[in-house]
């Protein structure tokens, strides 16, 4: 039987994560006939890189979605909120990397590792996770499927590719200032980011807690089908390009080995465990930017609680946190029949 191929469009193609899902399409070999960048009517007559070709920039309007299986976005919450659903009424499965449907009740919050049935009987829009949010409930699965999760806190740092190319850029001018004795600007982040640390990403939200913070919160509830889960998050900025890791304690409901988490981890999909600290061996976000899986690390008891462990989690912010994931959603949409094809 021939296989079906789609028509495939990519919503803020210009932005850094829009070019990454280009890429992981690319990556993948994702079966698509036709691959469509579109953007702001700013970016029209800009190209983009799809593995070997380039791409011209086509306006993101309503009609740009007319014959389109599968969307990809990247573009932002009011973006996403006033196109996807008139992607979705022309028949393309939308799956959205920004937050604006992640915590409705009736569109799926997908992690494939974790929750790949929650996609079935989706409605046309499919969220993906905060990069943070997927990360952490990658390493957790496998453990919570062992001892039965019950708390987690979690201290994330975050990297600036997380605030975008103009984060990227910011730190880069900053350090570079800084270096040569020359004024510069704070226009990105809350503070000088640049030899810096700033526990503060998003906006202030309820319990003095931040917006990312909650995300956290809210997502890792929704994603691991426990609505009670309690979490306690911090979320830190840090001057490091691409690549966020995570300080992850968590309680089980049951005895649980650092053996048995180990080997756990080990044989989970999409994980790879780095965890000598004899040899200085674990992960770190220069080596595992531009791949694909969760690597975890510092796997230790937690001796304040009966059944606790200690993990360190890094993770490629824009491929497994963003791009990857959205990609992966797709090729189950593909592989279970739940999206359009010719």
């Amino acid at each position: 039987m021939q296989e079906k191929r789609y028509t495939v469009a990519v919503l803020g193609a210009t932005g850094a994560v829009g070019r990454e899902m280009l890429r992981v399409l690319d990556e993948l070999r994702f079966p698509a006939t036709e691959v469509l960048a579109l953007a702001s009517p700013r970016s029209v007559g800009e190209t983009v890189d799809f593995g070997a070709r380039s791409l011209d920039v086509q306006v993101a309007e309503p009609k740009a979605f007319d014959g389109v299986d599968i969307v990809l976005a990247s573009a932002g919450s009011a973006v996403s909120k006033a196109l996807l659903p008139e992607a979705a009424r022309r028949g393309a499965l939308c799956i959205d990397n920004s937050s604006a449907f992640r915590m409705h009740a009736d569109v799926p919050l997908v992690v494939p590792e974790v929750n790949p049935t929650a996609l079935i009987g989706h409605k046309g829009i499919v969220a993906n996770p905060n990069c943070s949010t997927i990360q952490m409930v990658v390493a957790l699965k496998p453990l919570h499927d062992l001892a039965g999760l019950r708390r987690v806190v979690v201290s994330t740092y975050q990297s600036v590719s997380g605030a975008g190319q103009k984060g990227i850029e910011e730190l880069a001018q900053q350090t570079a200032a800084l270096l040569n004795g020359k004024p510069f600007d704070i226009a990105v982040h809350n503070a000088r980011i640049a030899f810096n640390v700033i526990p503060h990403i998003g906006s202030p939200a309820e319990g003095g807690y931040t917006e990312e913070e909650l995300k956290l919160v809210h997502e890792t509830r929704k994603i691991m089908g426990l609505p009670d889960l309690a979490v306690c998050p911090t979320a830190v900025r840090v001057p490091v390009t691409c690549g966020h890791s995570e300080s992850v304690v968590a309680e089980f409901d049951r005895p649980i080995t650092v053996a048995q988490a180990r080997e756990a981890l080990a044989s989970a999909h999409g994980v790879v465990v780095v965890d000598d600290l004899a040899n200085k061996r674990y992960p770190m976000p220069m080596d595992c930017a531009e791949t694909d899986p969760v690597y975890v690390g510092r796997i230790r008891r937690d001796p304040s609680v009966p059944h606790g462990l200690a993990l360190w989690v890094v993770a490629d912010n824009l491929r497994k946190g963003a791009a990857t994931n959205a990609v992966q959603i797709a090729k189950l949409a593909v592989a279970g029949g739940l999206v359009h094809g010719a």
